[in-house]
């Protein structure tokens, strides 16, 4: 059994020192970087959070459950529009800052995919109740009227909050050795001014919603 052991150490012994070869594969570490960016809104920034209520209506008609038709309380739908990071403040969805991010590609031609960025971008924030990450929104909102559309060719008023001056600061990851940090803040820029976050904005026919990086602030590197 001695002899059997001493075997077993010899050969461990030489399998940890075996030479590196042509064949070795060496994977390196993905090198990557965070930055927080600041923005101002350009125009004003219009929330809409999908309510709980507006929700248990549409599983009512899904299911075949009689819909009772209530009052509209506008303080109310006002108030269930707003996106809210837990423990308090207003934000906006990180992912929508992403998506306008993304979509700026769109100014440079096939030079840069849409399907490559979503890799190598990545959008963080406070997390709300329902556990997605929002993005701290700074500015005072005021309730907003708006004549909508509703189903069947209807119209109907809806209740919104919107950010008429608004700023925020956006927490970015990329990868570098995909990306330059001057290239994030272009596509951040394009997608400001181009794509748009919230109801109305660029991407769908608006002029609402967009924003800049904001030149009396610096962009920090975090890691």
């Amino acid at each position: 059994m001695a002899t059997k052991q001493q075997t077993d150490d010899t050969t461990s012994t030489a399998e940890a020192e075996a030479p590196v070869t042509d064949a070795t594969i060496t994977i390196d570490k993905i090198a990557v970087q965070t930055i927080t960016v600041p923005i101002v809104g350009m125009t004003p920034l219009i929330v809409h959070r999908f309510s709980e209520k507006a929700k248990g209506m549409m599983l009512a008609a899904m299911t075949g459950q009689r819909q009772l038709k209530e009052p509209k309380d506008p303080q109310a739908e006002y108030q269930a529009a707003f996106y809210r990071i837990k423990g308090g403040g207003y934000g906006f969805p990180s992912v929508a800052f992403k998506l306008a991010t993304i979509g700026g590609a769109r100014f440079y031609g096939k030079s840069v995919t849409m399907t490559s960025l979503r890799q190598y971008l990545f959008f963080y924030g406070d997390p709300a109740e329902d556990g997605q990450a929002l993005v701290p929104i700074t500015g005072e909102p005021v309730m907003r009227e708006d004549v909508t559309r509703v189903a069947r060719g209807g119209t109907t008023l809806t209740y919104r909050p919107m950010f008429s001056d608004w700023s925020a600061v956006l927490q970015v990851r990329y990868v570098t050795s995909a990306i330059t940090q001057a290239s994030v803040l272009s596509l951040i820029e394009a997608g400001g001014m181009g794509v748009g976050v919230g109801e109305w904005r660029p991407e769908r026919d608006g002029d609402f919603g967009t924003y800049r990086i904001d030149p009396s602030r610096k962009v920090e590197v975090l890691t």
